[in-house]
């Protein structure tokens, strides 16, 4: 016959499992969010025990490391989310420690002295922010306007990036030779090179835009034949930073590769 101690255990495991059980049946694992959710929780700034902020700050992890795949707005209930990011210390901070990475891989590349060592920066996010333009643009929840962000180029208002600045500069004392890649079109040349100028980016080896050409051809694959032209040439691509996942994949990749953030757009 049992001892009383081996069934007062038994007794107590069945009372566990069956508080688990009924538990799960009233809190799953996954849990879709309410319409009342959704409404209220527009204005999060994403504090951690808030359902909505949590609900962006994961939506913007997934963005950012590609498991969200391609998408043309943000998320409408994460409008705050995204504009409190963009316009704190967080963003700023996220691309200095990403800036402090890159360089402490740059030194430890062995440089050559045929002067082919090199490094490839994109423009938009990368080296410069459009942040004046999104703030005026809901931060990525409306639909692009190709011909208000044409307005914006011509401008060449666009600040540089704190820490990218500080990256392109240490890179160019390294002695790497730097390579500027943009989806921008070649027609915009003058008012890009204007731009980065007066945001503090001179001696570049190359600025690349999109020919006439390259209409129609996604970003990662015209990217990819602008990198492969480089290593015909000689060059070898140590680095390359950009804020888009097509600015860093495909082939004629370089040997590190630095992602920005940016939970404003994206581009496949």
């Amino acid at each position: 016959m049992a001892s009383r101690p081996l069934i007062s255990a038994f007794l107590l495991l069945l009372l566990i499992g069956s508080v688990i059980h009924s538990s799960a049946a009233f809190h799953p694992i996954i849990r879709l969010p309410t319409e009342r959710e959704t409404a209220t929780d527009s204005s999060s700034h994403g504090d951690d025990d808030d359902d909505g902020g949590l609900y962006c700050a994961s939506w913007h992890l997934a963005s950012e490391i590609n498991n969200a795949g391609g998408w043309t707005q943000i998320p409408s209930r994460c409008l705050s989310y995204v504009k409190y990011y963009m316009t704190g210390k967080r963003y700023e901070s996220d691309c200095e420690v990403i800036g402090n990475f890159s360089l402490a891989f740059a030194s430890t590349v062995e440089m050559a002295p045929d002067g082919k060592d090199a490094w490839v920066f994109d423009i938009d996010e990368a080296l410069l922010t459009n942040l004046p333009y999104y703030m005026d643009h809901g931060f990525g929840s409306e639909v692009f306007n190709e011909s208000c962000w044409d307005e914006w180029v011509a401008s060449a208002k666009a600040p540089a990036i704190p820490s990218s600045l500080k990256l392109y500069n240490a890179l160019k004392q390294m002695g790497f030779k730097i390579f500027v890649l943009t989806g921008r079109s070649e027609h915009q040349r003058q008012d890009t090179s204007k731009n980065l100028e007066l945001a503090g980016y001179t001696d570049w080896e190359g600025l690349i835009l999109r020919g006439a050409s390259d209409g129609g051809i996604p970003a990662t694959v015209y990217k990819s034949e602008r990198r492969s032209v480089l290593l015909n040439g000689g060059y070898r691509i140590h680095g390359s930073s950009g804020d888009q996942w097509s600015d860093l994949l495909g082939f004629a990749v370089a040997k590190r590769s630095f992602k920005l953030p940016n939970p404003m757009y994206y581009i496949g």
